[in-house]
């Protein structure tokens, strides 16, 4: 169908995106450093856009495409049931621990995998880390977390890079050192958000 929609200057574009939080219909992203109209259903043609962007890089034009789909993505609801998340900020002893099935996950998980929260973060306590940034071993605090609480079942969510290892090996020595008999699983992410193993 013929209608109006955006279009961007690549040549123009900044990359800043301003344009990204004003388009309530989810239909513009960031590309190689440039803003991009990701589908042509969901730009609704009204251009909230245009306004925002500081380079003039956003315009209107007539052409086929898509029609606009009243049904844009909703916004996924947190699955998140506690704060903080940070193995580093969390405290040993917790109420919300008590009968957890605890989610032990590399910060890059959340980003790689779209259906993160609904799909692996549900009915879960969720901790977050990073091996690689952050300096120290997980295992002491995560020893004294399995140690102090009555934890029901213990994931794994790590991405198939090799620095992602020290959370998986952080939990592991958590587990041994802990003492008790807690079932665990290891759930490994490429780096297109699937699940490899």
């Amino acid at each position: 169908m013929q209608r109006k929609i955006i279009k961007i200057d690549n040549k123009k574009c900044d990359g800043c995106g301003l344009c990204i939080q004003a388009c309530h219909e989810g239909a513009i992203g960031i590309v190689d450093g440039k803003a991009k109209l990701l589908r042509d259903d969901y730009c609704d043609g009204l251009g909230n856009c245009l306004p925002v962007c500081p380079m003039g890089a956003i315009s209107f034009e007539e052409r086929e495409a898509a029609a606009f789909n009243e049904e844009t993505p909703q916004p996924v609801a947190s699955q998140l049931r506690q704060w903080p998340v940070q193995i580093k900020l969390v405290p040993v002893n917790a109420g919300y621990f008590e009968n957890a099935n605890l989610l032990v996950s590399a910060d890059c998980v959340a980003y790689a995998s779209g259906n993160f929260h609904n799909e692996f973060m549900r009915n879960k306590i969720t901790l977050i880390g990073c091996p690689k940034l952050d300096e120290g071993d997980y295992s002491e605090k995560l020893s004294a977390i399995l140690q102090a609480n009555n934890i029901k079942s213990v994931a794994v969510a790590r991405m198939e890079v090799p620095c992602c290892g020290g959370i998986e090996n952080a939990v592991k020595t958590a587990l041994q050192k802990c003492g008790k008999m807690i079932p665990w699983q290891v759930i490994v992410f490429g780096t297109d958000g699937s699940v490899v193993e």
